[in-house]
């Protein structure tokens, strides 16, 4: 990783420092007032012993706050650096954080702005961002737009965010191991066996070295070679985790190192989730690793790992027997057509240990995106579109113009590949992924024009609605057991929250700047897109308002607020599984959106 500079230091901390103000202000963690003889756009907050920060600002949609510049701390501090973490220490009193929560958000946001500096090291213009592949430009994106501490890899040391970090942009040789199917069990959709698997994703050598490593292994114990699962490991969680927390398991034989693969991996920017270099066709392998980041620790929990090839072959199904879907939209789930579960009995039998002890080990195989590009096609995730250069540029901005549109017309094609299938699954199937920027992966063609998406990530993020629906009826039973339901006002915020307020809440103005279109008009080619599905599958009408995508209001969901007040440090049982932490509502742009107005 590149060593972070006094400039790119102080670059990134003015950065987080203003999205502390505005993020936190946006969920009502602060409460700016307005600073009336400074003038109209002036603001202050008010925190500990007479302790204020002032700030210019705009508001813009749902209320969001957009400071002109860094807030400045009134009195300076004696050591002058009135950073993001100078602001946190003032709140703390306000947030209501005992000592350690306190050290634990400095620990986190030192290791975000650590990671933040490095990245704006190596920053390029938004030319050569353009023409990297999609594997390449995970290596440059800015983390989570809404949560502040989006970058903290806590159990990283420094060495190992250079090694496995995604914007360190290196290659990752994954370890593999055999564990007995007392412990282990594959999972896959319909024609895809374990054997399959491996001859798909090892070379034929590899495949022999590890087959003779796990025979030599087995010849003077009671466990025979064939009763045995292989899946890869991250090379950090099999030092971290599986050497000490497995240790029974590989003194008596039933776990098994392998050895390493010869193929090289990139993390992408979930960290877990690699994608192989050498042979792209291979699919990508989500794996847990021993670190917390945003919200939670990033294990792989048993039963949903089990679960996500049912949920995949179910999904495909779906898309096979809809020709909306598979005709005439370019919507792809990327299906985890694989899948190994590990148990650990001595920490299964503990119930109310902290969930990262019952989420340890196990593997899922991903289609990659690669394997649906036609010639000149590219991907990028939609969290890309929020990506400006070292020049300032916007990357939007270089794709609209390559593509010869307009930028309306740009952004018309952009919510015609994004928007009706997701709608599409809402609506007919009761169906919600969840389709934030990482997790989107939009499509593009040879002229960089929107052509489609694929979406990723099912066995814990598509939920369904509690009724029984004949859409469900093909669902397996395991696979039924683990997809969590909600009435249809909260399973829309995979769009409201997801798509809505926590992507397009960023893009609209980033529009509004690089492609000088106006956020109304932004909004208003967004219901526009909406209203066209609406038309198109008019037999669909009774279930439009139950969903409330042009609802006048919707709930608030407070990322921070959770991650800050809620349980974001400390160990518990139970991962969040409720509902995300809402606070409040805001206004929906798309109920008073009107495109004729922009004719």
């Amino acid at each position: 990783m590149n060593r972070a500079t006094r400039d790119t230091w102080a670059e990134a901390g003015r950065r987080l420092l203003v999205k502390a103000v505005e993020e936190f202000a946006y969920e009502e963690l602060l409460t700016p007032e307005p600073d009336g003889a400074a003038g109209t756009d002036a603001y202050r907050l008010d925190l500990a012993e007479g302790v204020r920060w002032t700030f210019r600002a705009a508001r813009g949609t749902f209320g969001t706050w957009r400071l002109a510049g860094p807030p400045v701390r009134h009195p300076a501090p004696a050591d002058g650096e009135a950073g993001p973490e100078r602001l946190l220490l003032d709140a703390r009193g306000v947030l209501g954080w005992d000592g350690p929560t306190t050290a634990e958000v400095l620990r986190e946001l030192t290791a975000t702005r650590r990671a933040d500096a490095a990245s704006l090291a190596r920053a390029l213009p938004a030319a050569r961002l353009a023409d990297l592949d999609h594997l390449d430009l995970e290596a440059h994106q800015d983390g989570h737009p809404c949560m502040l501490l989006n970058k903290g890899r806590l159990g990283f040391s420094a060495s190992d965010a250079a090694a496995y970090a995604p914007e360190t942009a290196d290659a990752v040789h994954l370890v593999w191991a055999a564990v007995h199917t007392s412990l282990a069990a594959y999972s896959g959709v319909p024609g895809l066996d374990a054997g399959t698997l491996l001859r798909e994703e090892l070379d034929d050598d590899v495949r022999e070295r590890f087959t003779s490593v796990l025979e030599t292994a087995c010849a003077y114990g009671p466990y025979a070679a064939d009763d045995f699962v292989w899946l890869p490991v991250h090379p950090f969680h099999w030092d971290e985790a599986v050497e000490t927390l497995f240790a029974p398991y590989l003194a008596e034989g039933r776990i098994v190192r392998l050895g390493e693969s010869p193929d090289r991996y990139r993390p992408l920017q979930s960290i877990r989730t690699l994608a192989n270099l050498d042979h792209p066709h291979r699919r990508n392998v989500k794996v847990p690793l021993l670190i917390r980041n945003t919200l939670v620790w990033r294990g792989l929990k048993t039963e949903p790992t089990h679960a996500a090839p049912d949920v995949s072959a179910w999904l495909h199904g779906i898309r096979a027997a809809d020709p909306y879907l598979s005709e005439e939209l370019r919507f792809h789930p990327l299906g985890e057509v694989a899948a190994v579960s590990v148990a650990h009995p001595l920490y299964d039998a503990v119930e109310d240990a902290p969930y990262r002890f019952h989420e340890l080990l196990g593997a899922v195989w991903r289609e990659p995106v690669g394997a649906l590009l036609g010639d000149g096609e590219r991907a990028r995730t939609m969290a890309a579109l929020l990506k400006t250069g070292s020049d300032g540029r916007a990357l939007v901005t270089e794709l609209v113009e390559r593509s010869g549109l307009t930028a309306r017309e740009w952004l018309a094609a952009f919510f015609s590949a994004l928007l009706p299938g997701l709608l599409h699954h809402l609506y007919r199937y009761g169906t919600a992924f969840c389709p934030h920027g990482e997790n989107t992966v939009v499509l593009y063609d040879a002229k960089e024009i929107p052509i489609g998406i694929a979406v990723k990530d099912f066995a814990e993020d598509v939920n369904l609605l509690p009724e029984d629906r004949p859409e469900y009826a093909s669902l397996s039973e395991r696979a039924d057991r683990v997809l969590l339901r909600w009435p249809a006002h909260e399973l829309a915020h995979s769009l409201l929250s997801a798509v809505f307020a926590g992507h397009f809440r960023f893009f609209a103005p980033l529009a509004a700047e690089h492609l000088a279109v106006p956020e109304d008009e932004f909004w208003a080619l967004v219901r526009r897109e909406i209203e066209r599905y609406h038309a198109r599958f008019p037999e669909l009408a009774d279930r439009f308002d139950g969903y409330g995508l042009l609802a006048p209001d919707f709930d608030r969901v407070a990322l921070n607020r959770e991650q800050l007040l809620g349980g974001g440090f400390h160990d518990r049982a139970e991962k969040d599984e409720g509902f995300d932490v809402v606070h409040g509502r805001v206004a929906n742009p798309l109920a008073t959106a009107s495109f004729e107005e922009h004719q």
